[in-house]
């Protein structure tokens, strides 16, 4: 069976592991902010924080605002972690349906829903295609609002030249195995705030002002270190930052392999009427870290395609249909109508031309029942 997706790795990120574990030195240290400075150049970010996993990113960041019972607009057409986050920080989501096209929050939705007791707004970029920025933003100067960015998919993509990690207030990555750029597990926050991202560095440490790292970095260890506040353990290891270094040297190479399989889809699927590709807008260019198509049998096609050695996926079942989610439900027209038509197809950068032909042919094959959508 083809995948959906796969890790995308090979000798070079071996050796950087083995490197560093013949160094004697596996936690938060010299690799984890070797990562961090090219990370945050690579995306325009005067900061980044490394952390062990996207929700860690997504959890730290909510936390730093204080949200003490306060609102958050944000979509339901995400993996569930985005919104636990919120709720673990002591937030309460606020669903906003999606733009038809894109399937990234729409603004319009948010400018309806905004209210007094609103903190901020959560921007997820479906399947590494960016929001709507500009709209957004305009809206949250108007209302005061923090603007973070899931860019757990979006890793490489930019808005109107713009690059992701350099334009909402604070963007989370994931590494996590079969991303864009994989650490094995692993995530980041980009931002520009020198206090927020000084408190984003004690929270993913327990809340500690100084790591085993910096206190061993002199002749002697030096084992004082203050605890402002509560934290976490929630910091990225240099194991996993090595790999990440080696990957993020691989990104633009291993992105554009990823947008030749879904040109070479969107071309192959374009004259089919019983199924949607998905889009790219002109100003975006999209990470690709997903192909999503709608077609209106999804079990029959889904089954189909299994037939022809070719797996599939859902992406996702909204947040708000999960039960401890039912308390926030409300009527999102867009995002209940078009999940029950996702279909992911298999999309990453070690997916040989075999296999693409392979699911294109899987998909024209397919004899739909219903004549459109």
């Amino acid at each position: 069976m083809i995948p959906v997706f796969r890790p995308f790795a090979g000798q070079e990120e071996i050796d950087a592991v083995a490197e560093v574990l013949r160094s004697g030195w596996w936690g938060l240290g010299p690799k984890t902010r070797e990562f961090e400075i090219s990370f945050g150049e690579a995306v325009g970010a005067k900061h980044v924080v490394a952390t062990n996993s996207a929700s860690a990113a997504l959890l730290l960041s909510l936390v730093s605002l204080d949200l003490a019972g306060r609102e958050v607009i944000t979509p339901a057409l995400t993996f569930a972690s985005t919104n636990h986050a919120i709720i673990q920080a002591g937030g309460r989501p606020v669903f906003a349906d999606v733009d038809p096209v894109t399937l990234t929050i729409d603004p319009a939705e948010i400018e309806r829903l905004v209210s007094p007791r609103t903190a901020a707004i959560m921007v997820v970029d479906y399947a590494g295609h960016p929001g709507d920025y500009d709209s957004i933003q305009d809206i949250a100067r108007e209302h005061g609002l923090f603007v973070l960015e899931d860019a757990a998919h979006a890793c490489g993509a930019t808005y109107r030249g713009r690059r992701v990690g350099s334009i909402a207030d604070a963007t989370c990555f994931s590494f996590q195995a079969v991303k864009n750029l994989s650490t094995g597990e692993g995530g980041a926050v980009s931002l520009a705030d020198d206090s927020r991202a000084l408190r984003l560095g004690r929270l993913r440490l327990f809340g500690a002002s100084r790591s085993s790292w910096e206190r061993s970095a002199g002749k002697t260890f030096e084992w004082d270190y203050d605890i402002d506040e509560l934290g976490f353990k929630a910091h990225m290891s240099d194991i996993a930052a090595a790999i990440g270094l080696v990957q993020l040297r691989r990104l633009p190479e291993m992105n554009a392999r990823r947008r030749q399989i879904a040109e070479a889809y969107t071309s192959a699927f374009g004259e089919l009427g019983w199924l949607t590709t998905p889009a790219e807008r002109p100003e975006v260019r999209s990470a690709w870290q997903m192909y999503v198509v709608r077609v209106a049998e999804r079990d029959r096609f889904m089954t189909h395609l299994a037939g022809h050695g070719v797996s599939s996926g859902v992406h996702f079942k909204p947040t708000h249909l999960y039960r401890p989610y039912r308390q926030f439900s409300r009527p999102l027209p867009i995002t209940d109508e078009v999940w029950l038509r996702l279909v992911t197809l298999p999309l990453f950068p070690g997916l040989a031309d075999s296999s693409v032909d392979q699911v294109i042919e899987a998909v024209r094959s397919f004899r739909p029942k219903v004549a459109g959508i």
